[in-house]
């Protein structure tokens, strides 16, 4: 079953579409979700569900699956898989602090909801009424890329007709104590994935093929497996995050190469949904030919790879 890209949304500040991933936008202030989507049912959600409800409201709306009238499409025909490594880290600390500091009791009941792993998918699947399989990824480097598979397999295993996939990873206090004052996007992006078929029975544009996934110990093989399944040297290169230890230059030599860390700041959970929106952008601006999306490194840690392939809007 061929599964297609219907859906992109971008919101960073830097890059509000799939082509402005590609070439950014310069310097701009932060997200602020309440002009994207409005105030109601912002209250109380923690940062990271609030940048994915951007990323969604845009990503399903460009596939054509929602407007002001609502979804479009029946509620259990769309499956939510969301990836993040530090999602509601802040709200987890912030509840360690005053267990530590007071007692269980004084925790906030606001804050409980958003203690739970899953909050952004779940939290995401009942502000759209999304009522398909709903899954939480937390899987570290590869989590975006991984996140995109899973989508595509639900999908391929009948369990739904299309697939939300969001990437979402904040930037606050905890997160910058977390990964030892690294900047994170502080973003969000989102895909809308489905059959060939449903597509077409909608009369919506594919501007992507979702190709072959490889998942494996060290980069290096993993871009070898890709590129036998796939057949052909890609066209563009999306870098992993770990560039200077990960990319021997050896690697896919004379490859154009594009480095989404290197614009937007640390990706983690949601870089392989960026890499595979930024993919979506090359090929909105004229760009042909595969597009690798990695992530992982070249030593025996899990690296994976996804291939997409353009193709004419329909």
């Amino acid at each position: 079953m061929t599964v297609v890209v219907s859906g992109v949304g971008v919101v960073l500040p830097r890059a509000r579409s799939a082509p402005e991933l590609m070439t950014p936008v310069a310097e701009a202030p932060p997200v602020e979700p309440k002009d994207l989507v409005g105030r109601k049912g912002l209250r109380y959600k923690d940062r990271a569900t609030q940048l994915a409800y951007c990323a969604a409201d845009a990503a399903l709306r460009h596939a054509g699956l929602l407007d002001d009238g609502g979804l479009r499409v029946p509620g259990g025909s769309v499956a939510v898989v969301a990836s993040s490594n530090y999602g509601n880290l802040d709200t987890i600390c912030r509840a360690i602090d005053t267990i530590a500091e007071q007692t269980a009791a004084a925790g906030s009941a606001m804050d409980l909801p958003n203690a739970s792993s899953n909050v952004i998918a779940s939290s995401v699947a009942i502000r759209f009424g999304l009522r398909g399989p709903n899954l939480m990824l937390c899987n570290g480097a590869t989590s975006g890329l991984d996140a995109v598979h899973w989508a595509a397999t639900l999908i391929r295993g009948g369990r739904a007709s299309r697939a939300l996939v969001l990437g979402v990873e904040p930037d606050n206090e905890s997160v910058r104590a977390f990964t030892g004052g690294a900047r994170t996007i502080d973003g969000a992006a989102a895909l809308v994935v489905e059959s060939e078929e449903s597509a077409a029975e909608r009369g919506a544009s594919a501007p992507a093929v979702l190709g072959d996934y490889v998942r494996g110990a060290g980069l290096g093989r993993t871009l070898e497996r890709l590129a036998e399944a796939t057949g052909d040297r890609p066209a563009l290169w999306h870098l992993p995050e770990q560039r200077a230890a990960a990319v021997p230059d050896t690697l896919l030599e004379g490859v154009d190469r594009h480095d989404l860390a290197e614009v937007f700041g640390l990706g983690s959970g949601a870089l392989g949904v960026l890499q595979c929106a930024a993919a979506v952008g090359w090929f909105a601006q004229g760009g042909s030919g595969p597009v690798y999306a990695t992530a992982g490194t070249d030593a025996d840690d899990a690296s994976a790879g996804i291939a997409l392939h353009g193709r004419a809007a329909a």
